[in-house]
């Protein structure tokens, strides 16, 4: 800058009037030129402040036991900045005010005082080349007071209704606190669950339901994370207020968020509670579209937290609150706002004297930021800054400032203004240009030089001019076409401006053209299959060449993808590429390049690889009805062989992992299709689908499974079975069957209708069971006869209706106690075959045999029992005799054999772990007994804490998943399962971890 400053300058001011002669003038120039280059050289290395390290706000505790404040203030600079600081627009005087002292750039506060020192500060850094001014760091001082020492008054508070505990924090800044609640003595503090909250914006303990529990005394606690210190409040007793019946009351909502502005990137928590009995369950949405996808709820749904806040999150927000008793609800709304930010930013620059320049600034933000100008510190109230014509005055550092409401940003760059003769030293013309024969060539010629220099070129001794094959562009290269022997030789540019003259020379040398000898072809392959791909080339052979492979325009990484592709080994003028294993990723266009330091020429062919079809494209579901859908696709790549047909596939909701080749209106899909008719689906059913396509080549990968869908409902169409039933205590008539599937409800509001009637009467009796796993009804009426024959038929129904009755099944009601049997059944215990009263062993009378066995009578309509109490592993002797008034009859024999007895040792229970929303159990298996019969499985029950009846698993392995119990805890039950019956009982209790997942009782 002093060397322009000084040639500007009039000669006659540097050595005055009286001195000016032609002998001085050859001095003074010699002194100016030596002032100019030691400037040159301090220009290249100099540059004005870029600050490293800013002022940052800082809150200073006022019980700091470190009584100073720093604030940061440090920039790069050459030469070294000298720093000054600014308190509220007003410059700070080191030498008045003994509390101030500069460290480096950093300011330090000693001792500091409130009403003096806090305000916003500004760090100023300059050196010769400007001045940059530091963003604005405010000075606050930071407190929590004590709470008051006044007793806090009891609450009392009914048992079943809701209580606040108000916190009332002392006097604080800044205004961010966090609070939790002590109860009874430090540190023991309350836990949060559903039923308590804690709002962390005033502090208050919401409890929804009071009961006995709550009893104690209460102290609020209050932490400044910003000056670390807590305090906390006299203790509040709570005296819960025994009432019986405890009433219930609907859900009121007391903790409420406000309208809530928030900043881009931010996050922000929404508060909300309800008091209530029950207590209620909290529920967020949004009210103009979903939840934000970056959204958590949490502290048993009081809090809603939006993490990393876009516009797009902004809108009105509602949390409702309900129990069985009501609900409540509270809307407010969440405003985005952002701080500003630049879109278009400025950057240092040097530029040449008397050119035109423009610096421009964008900044986003909402609201949107004002922006303005500063050089040097000084403001400029301007948009952009347009210079036309610079001049040294010009030069400087340059801030763009833009703020809203939430805050500053600054932009720095420095202007430099320059000017100087032309010179190549930096970057003079290349000393050896290659040009291949009969190609293109460009001599590149960029002196530095202020203000820009007009450039010419000569070839020898002759001043070369635009032509057919020559052109000089604008920014001074040299274009020759078609380039030929004759073009060799050395090249001058020439550069000048108004400060001065210079040329720098290059020579030129034409080499033999690169030519393609041998070009890759066309090839078609089927998947797995291998290719190859010629390429060879002609070139100079004072050059080196290489081969550059290509797909689609992307370079080949061979070692990346060695295994597909490797070069070939013979090196030399030819470039063959194997493709090794092809995939259908290996379509493509592929170009081979022979290059060389001086040109390159290139050769393209298409490699097609053929194979299975890919998987077809946004399966969606339309026309939904109860046994049928429209499913519709969108063709996948059919890799060079065209589509034949497609398969359907679906999986419903009782069969989750198990896909099956769906039905379909006609059977065949073609492979032009790209819609079908999916028939013969159950209704009412969860299904998802997914298509196949298929080519000559094989069957590709599905397509990713449609979004849900439910069929309509419909009548069911499948009615109980096994019906049977009777017996049962007296003037009762049982009725049993076995319950229909899940799958063939059909619809809600599933259950069962049974008809009856006695034999000889002509009207049905009906009665409605709404229970769908119903097995059994007992229908009690004074006036049945004892062992009546009755008519049974049983239907399903739904909500759309009735479906067909069941066979029709006879059975009879249960006997009178004091009716007469008419069948004698005598069971006698044989350690031996008995024949005609003698054994094999010993003799004996058949009468004295007689008299140890067990008799069952059995009435004459019946013609089956069952025989209880039985040894195992046992031979018995079966006689079945019909009796009446006159006597036994004749009996008929029957030889049995017992089996082994059940298992006598339970399992043993080795393991329980939960599996995310189920617990695995784990068990030894069941090693039997000589005289035990052998396992078969195992039989698992899975039933409620205190009641007998549950779920029933089989299982042939020695674990099983069982979901997390639902409220309550529930029992497991396992034993081993034989041909001998159930063995003994091993049990494992499963307590309730967390949220609600299931409910072990029987349904």
């Amino acid at each position: 800058m002093a060397f322009s400053h000084v040639l500007s300058r009039d000669l006659s001011d540097l050595v005055g009037p009286e001195s000016f002669t032609p002998v001085c003038l050859s001095v003074c120039l010699s002194v100016c030129l030596s002032v100019c280059l030691s400037d040159l050289v301090d220009d290249a290395t100099g540059y004005g402040p870029v600050f490293e390290d800013q002022p940052v706000d800082t809150i200073y505790p006022e019980e700091s036991p470190e009584a100073k404040i720093t604030m940061s203030c440090r920039a790069r600079a050459n030469p070294p900045a000298t720093y000054t600081w600014r308190l509220n627009s007003r410059n700070i005087d080191l030498d008045e005010d003994n509390h101030y002292t500069l460290v480096g750039g950093n300011l330090v506060i000693s001792n500091p005082i409130k009403n003096k020192h806090i305000g916003k500060y500004t760090c100023k850094a300059t050196n010769n080349y400007g001045t940059v001014v530091s963003r604005e760091a405010a000075v606050q001082f930071g407190y929590l007071d004590f709470f008051s020492s006044e007793e806090r008054e009891a609450v009392y508070v009914k048992e079943g209704t809701g209580a606040v505990l108000l916190c009332a924090p002392p006097p604080h800044y800044p205004d961010q606190l966090s609070f939790r609640w002590i109860l009874n003595e430090f540190p023991v503090f309350i836990p949060l669950d559903k039923r308590r909250f804690i709002s962390q914006t005033t502090g208050n303990l919401f409890i929804s339901k009071v009961d006995s529990s709550d009893s104690g005394n209460y102290s609020c606690f209050v932490s400044s994370a910003s000056i670390a210190k807590s305090v906390f409040s006299k203790f509040i007793p709570l005296v819960p207020l025994a009432e019986r019946p405890i009433r219930k009351y609907p859900a009121d909502i007391k903790v409420k968020f406000p309208d809530t502005f928030a900043l881009v990137g931010q996050n922000i928590t929404l508060e909300c509670f309800a008091l209530g009995n029950p207590i209620p369950q909290i529920r967020w949405r949004k009210m103009d579209g979903e939840l934000p996808a970056n959204h958590e709820v949490s502290m048993a749904g009081a809090h809603l937290q939006l993490y990393h806040v876009q516009y797009e999150d902004e809108g009105t927000y509602e949390c409702e609150a309900l129990n069985s008793k009501g609900k409540d609800w509270h809307r407010a709304r969440v405003s985005v706002e952002a701080f500003p930010e630049w879109t278009e930013s400025i950057s240092s620059t040097e530029r040449d004297i008397s050119s035109d320049y423009t610096m421009s600034c964008e900044a986003s933000g909402k609201p949107k930021p004002h922006v303005h100008w500063l050089k040097n510190g000084i403001s400029y109230d301007k948009h952009d800054l347009k210079f036309s014509g610079l001049t040294f005055e010009n030069s400087g550092m340059y801030q763009c400032r833009a703020e809203n409401r939430h805050g500053v940003v600054y932009a720095d760059a420095e202007l430099r203004v320059i000017a100087c003769a032309p010179t190549f030293e930096h970057n003079p013309v290349k000393r050896r240009i290659l040009g291949a024969k009969n190609g293109r060539v460009v001599l590149e010629c960029r002196p530095k030089a202020a203000p820009k220099a007009s450039l010419s070129w000569s070839k020898g001794s002759e001043l070369l001019f635009n032509s057919s094959r020559m052109l000089i562009w604008e920014d001074g290269s040299l274009e020759i076409l078609n380039v030929t022997r004759a073009d060799e030789g050395r090249y001058t540019c020439f550069a000048e401006n108004d400060r001065g003259k210079a040329n720098s020379t290059g020579f030129l040398s034409i080499t033999e053209a690169t030519k393609i000898t041998l070009a890759p072809s066309n090839a078609d392959v089927t998947a797995g299959e291998s290719a190859s791909m010629q390429c060879a080339a002609s070139h100079d052979l004072t050059l080196d060449i290489t081969f550059v492979w290509t797909m689609d325009g992307r370079s080949i990484d061979f070692d990346r993808d060695g295994s597909h592709y490797e070069r070939n080994p013979n090196g030399g003028s030819s470039g063959e590429l194997v493709i090794k294993n092809t995939q259908l990723n290996h379509s493509g266009r592929y170009t081979c390049t022979a290059q060389t330091p001086v040109d390159n020429v290139s050769a393209s062919a298409d490699l097609v690889v053929r194979g299975p079809p890919g998987p077809p494209g946004g399966v969606r579901v339309e026309e939904i009805r109860n046994k049928s859908v429209r499913l519709i696709w969108s063709r996948g790549a059919d890799n060079h062989s065209p589509i034949s047909k497609y398969t359907v596939q679906c999986r419903d909701s009782f069969s989750q992992e198990d896909w099956r080749d769906a039905t379909t209106s006609p059977p065949d899909v073609e492979g032009n299709a790209e819609a079908a008719m999916v028939v013969d689906l159950f209704p009412w059913t969860e299904y998802e689908f997914r298509v196949i396509a298929t080519n000559t080549l094989g069957t590709g990968d599905p397509s990713s499974p449609s979004p849900k869908v439910t069929t309509l409902e419909a009548v069911p169409v499948v009615a109980p079975s096994d019906i049977g039933g009777g017996g049962g205590t007296s003037k009762e008539l049982t009725i049993t069957w076995t319950p229909v599937q899940p799958q063939y409800y059909y619809g809600r509001n599933f259950g069962y209708i049974i008809a009856f009637k006695p034999h000889d009467v002509y009207e049905w009796m009906k009665v409605t069971v709404a229970d769908p796993e119903a097995k059994h009804y007992v229908h009690k009426d004074s006036s049945i006869h004892a062992s009546t024959e009755f008519q049974v038929k049983v239907k399903a129904f739904n909500i759309k209706g009735e479906g067909p009755y069941s066979l029709t099944a006879v059975i009879y009601s249960a006997q009178d106690g004091k009716l007469r049997s008419r069948i004698s059944l005598l069971l006698m215990e044989s350690p031996t075959l008995i024949i005609r009263g003698k054994t094999e062993k010993r003799t004996t009378d058949h009468c004295t045999l007689e008299a140890s066995s067990q008799r069952v009578v059995v009435s004459s309509r019946e013609n089956q029992t069952r025989l209880e109490n039985m040894r195992p592993n046992s031979p018995y002797l079966i006689e079945v005799r019909a009796y009446n008034a006159a006597g036994y009859g004749p009996p008929s024999h029957h030889q049995i054999y017992t089996k082994k007895a059940p298992p006598s040792r339970p399992p043993k229970i080795i393991s329980k772990k939960l599996k995310g929303t189920s617990v695995n159990i784990v068990w030894e298996h069941v090693e039997p007994l000589a005289n035990e019969s052998t396992i078969d499985g195992y039989k698992v029950l899975y039933r409620k804490a205190g009641l007998s009846t549950g779920i029933l698993y089989t299982t042939g392995k020695r674990s099983i998943d069982l979901p997390m119990p639902k409220d309550g805890d529930c029992v497991v039950e396992v034993r081993a399962h034989s041909e001998g019956g159930d063995g003994a009982v091993a049990q494992v209790r499963i307590s309730d971890p967390a949220p609600i997942l299931y409910d072990c009782r029987l349904h």
